[in-house]
């Protein structure tokens, strides 16, 4: 497996054909198999995602469905929350940066389905069995900095389940599915880098994870969501202990409420 970038792509404006801009920026160098990683924010930038805003806070608290957790730091609050796309992010994935002042960049309305729009119309463009995915940029629990992860994906399968085959010593694995996807988001994101203004890598030598396009989302990078009820950190540790307390305080005022009305009884 191989990266490398596409360069001359520019900036992107609202209205811009973006299988355009990427296939003339490729020219000839796509092969069958081929998996182009292109970062959320020309996606977003193409269809007009970049709205005004004077109080970015404001734009991320319209952007959140659930507040996961908080945190205050000097000059503010870092929120982590669950976006109307269903990612958990810092700010929503809200984006100040690279755009006008008093303008933010929100993600893509449906990133799965811009997946499928741009796959489709560079398979027809080139006539080659290529994967899209769409990438940003997010911490992680547990871990410092940042690495790019998928957000919306067409042609191209974003888990690969290993269950039920066995590793180099025979054993048999269980619980074992790789975050393909995600890998190649990061991979990508090594030869992109954040500053240098090349928005899309192309990924060679994984055509094995190449598939047909589905409408229906069955390969979408929205079977990377897990579902809140599996989800063991669902809060922050601030928030936790808030909801315990919370709940322990209920309980007290439910049981000493009991006592009182046993006394009662007896006292008649």
């Amino acid at each position: 497996m191989f990266v490398f970038v596409l360069e001359g792509i520019g900036e992107v404006v609202a209205g811009d054909d973006l299988a355009a801009l990427i296939a003339g920026a490729a020219g000839t160098r796509l092969e069958h198999g081929d998996i182009l990683a292109v970062t959320s924010k020309i996606v977003s930038k193409a269809e007009g995602r970049q709205v005004s805003a004077a109080d970015r806070e404001q734009a991320i608290t319209d952007e959140t469905v659930r507040t996961v957790a908080t945190r205050a730091f000097p000059g503010g609050v870092t929120r982590i929350v669950e976006n109307r796309q269903g990612l958990v992010m810092a700010a929503a994935g809200v984006d100040a940066s690279n755009t006008p002042d008093g303008t933010v960049l929100l993600l893509p309305v449906d990133p799965d389905a811009s997946a499928r729009a741009l796959c489709a119309a560079l398979r027809e463009s080139t006539g080659l069995r290529l994967g899209v995915i769409i990438t940003d940029t997010v911490g992680r629990p547990w871990r410092e900095g940042q690495t790019d992860i998928a957000i919306g994906a067409a042609g191209v399968a974003v888990l690969d389940d290993l269950r039920g085959t066995d590793d180099a010593f025979g054993r048999r694995l269980f619980v074992t599915v790789a975050a393909v996807a995600d890998e190649i988001a990061g991979a990508a994101d090594l030869v992109k880098g954040k500053t240098s203004g090349n928005p899309v890598a192309v990924v060679r030598g994984l055509e094995h994870l190449v598939n047909e396009l589905d409408a229906a989302d069955a390969h979408g990078a929205t079977r990377l969501l897990r579902p809140i009820e599996n989800d063991m950190f669902r809060v922050g540790s601030a928030e936790a202990h808030a909801e315990g307390f919370s709940e322990g305080y209920a309980a007290g005022l439910a049981a000493a409420a009991g006592d009182a009305a046993s006394v009662a009884v007896v006292v008649e």
